[in-house]
């Protein structure tokens, strides 16, 4: 499509698909999103392609995750002005990676789009755009087309091929439908409605199978407000609210606290009150996992941690940090606005290879906040670990999309692996998450909440946890290698 409404519809389809994800859940839009996506770069230059991509880029992520607005205007206490600017240049540079897609696209294949092209080129473009934004200066998998259809069809695909093969086929299905449209080869149409109709069948698939007793197991909500948390004259109220919500659940199996509950390190806090809640904990046989800072030995490098309460007593260090939230990745900004020097942002990454907590009984596989997004970390968990769970907080967002779209993207790492996921935040939304990746209840947002459910650990292997992503980079080669193909045989 040429001129300027080739452009709008870029922008406009952008801009939609966030709402293929939580909290609308219209996950057919996402195909929608894409399909418009292919199409305006159908018959352009590789420069037009590269606008329009950043166009898109700029809908997607300027609607997707307009909640770094709320961090840094509302939590970080900078101005209106400033704030936009930061989340403008943030957007606009997550945009420039689907500007380099488009243009690096339209250089393999100048001119219009060929049915090869739709089918095979531009869905492994997709992918590869995907996987190179969750690896990318650390990484920001955030808005995977594949999360927003864990609510449709292509869910049951997700543990035999992840969530990046579930974007693939549905960038396959955009594409498909353009030939469709465009050239009126009515036979792609089987192809579609085989894929869209075989998953929900494959829903049905248990790939995991249950292991050991039903734990009775509890989360503590404590909705402390993010601007007095690390206040020291909160302390002692935090370390009372915790204990006593703790203590009216002494019938639980296990109980869980979010991501830095305590905000004060485990050293201070070791001898008059972690210590004492750990033997009556071990009294009534309960397991408290709970979250707060570890410093090493010389109390100068310290781990956003979660530790391990009650028959046993360990840590896990949180190993993928969140660049302005756990740390600041240059130093020297520190100081030049209030955003860049937030309450213990100093943190330093665990250790790569450390060993799962274990909690009533069983190996635990554990994230803390932002590390559940990235699938192939969950993934080294499994299949040791019987449950997940994920501690975070999502306070830093406000009244945003962002903690519905962190919940999805949870639920989807239990689908992935057939698990089941207990997930506390400080404010909500806490979860339990059973492993089909379906809410089998949580809590509202921004109130004091203890959710208590029983819960079935699982073992077994999923196909994606057996294989993983090999299987995505295996079609994703041939894919390229038979539109190679295709475009020699054209060119002769």
């Amino acid at each position: 499509m040429q001129g300027w409404k080739g452009n709008v519809m870029a922008l406009f389809a952008g801009a939609l698909m966030p709402l293929a994800f939580a909290p609308f859940f219209l996950y057919p839009l996402a195909l929608l999103s894409l399909l418009l996506l292919f199409l305006s770069w159908d018959n352009v230059t590789a420069r037009q392609a590269a606008w329009r991509g950043w166009l898109f880029g700029l809908g997607m992520f300027g609607v997707g995750v307009s909640w770094i607005f709320v961090a840094i205007h509302v939590f970080g206490q900078s101005g209106v002005v400033l704030a936009g600017l930061l989340t403008f240049l943030f957007v606009a540079f997550l945009a420039l990676y689907l500007a380099v897609l488009g243009f690096v696209l339209k250089k393999l294949s100048p001119g219009a789009l060929s049915a090869s092209d739709y089918l095979l080129l531009l869905p492994a473009g997709w992918l590869g755009f995907e996987l190179f934004k969750g690896w990318f200066l650390s990484g920001f998998p955030w808005l995977e087309v594949g999360v927003s259809q864990i609510e449709g069809p292509l869910a049951g695909y997700v543990p035999l091929i992840g969530i990046s093969g579930a974007s693939l086929l549905l960038a396959m299905t955009a594409g498909t439908l353009l030939v469709v449209i465009k050239q009126r080869q009515w036979l792609w149409l089987v192809p579609v409605f085989a894929l869209w109709v075989v998953g929900p069948f494959l829903k049905n698939i248990d790939w995991t199978q249950p292991v050991g007793e039903p734990i009775k197991t509890a989360i503590i909500q404590g909705n402390i407000p993010q601007q007095i948390k690390w206040e020291p004259e909160q302390l002692v109220n935090t370390l009372v609210l915790y204990q006593t919500l703790t203590q009216q659940h002494w019938d639980a199996d296990l109980v869980v606290w979010p991501e830095n509950a305590l905000p004060a390190f485990y050293h201070q806090l070791e001898d008059f009150y972690l210590k004492p809640l750990a033997e009556e904990a071990r009294q009534h046989q309960t397991d408290i996992l709970l979250g707060l800072p570890v410093s090493d030995d010389d109390k100068i490098r310290y781990y956003n941690s979660m530790m391990s309460l009650g028959s046993e007593q360990d840590f896990y260090h949180k190993r993928h940090l969140v660049p302005f939230g756990d740390y600041v990745p240059f130093e020297w900004l520190r100081g030049l606005i209030a955003f860049f020097d937030l309450p213990m942002s100093a943190f330093v990454p665990g250790p790569e290879d450390q060993p799962l907590l274990q909690a009533s009984g069983h190996k635990v596989g554990v994230s803390i906040c932002y590390e559940d997004v990235f699938s192939s970390e969950v993934l080294q968990t499994v299949p040791e670990a019987t449950l997940l769970v994920n501690a975070t907080n999502n306070a830093w967002y406000g009244d945003s999309f962002a903690p519905h779209q962190h919940l999805q993207i949870s639920r989807s790492r239990a689908l992935e692996t057939g698990r089941p996921l207990v997930r506390a935040t400080t404010n909500g939304i806490s979860a339990f998450v059973n492993f089909k990746g379906e809410i089998e209840s949580q809590t509202p947002q921004f109130e004091q909440a203890a959710l208590t459910q029983t819960v079935q650990p699982r073992q077994g292997e999923t196909p994606y946890v057996s294989l993983q992503r090999w299987p995505i980079w295996l079609l994703a080669l041939l894919m390229l290698c038979l539109w190679a193909y295709y475009r020699h045989k054209k060119s002769d």
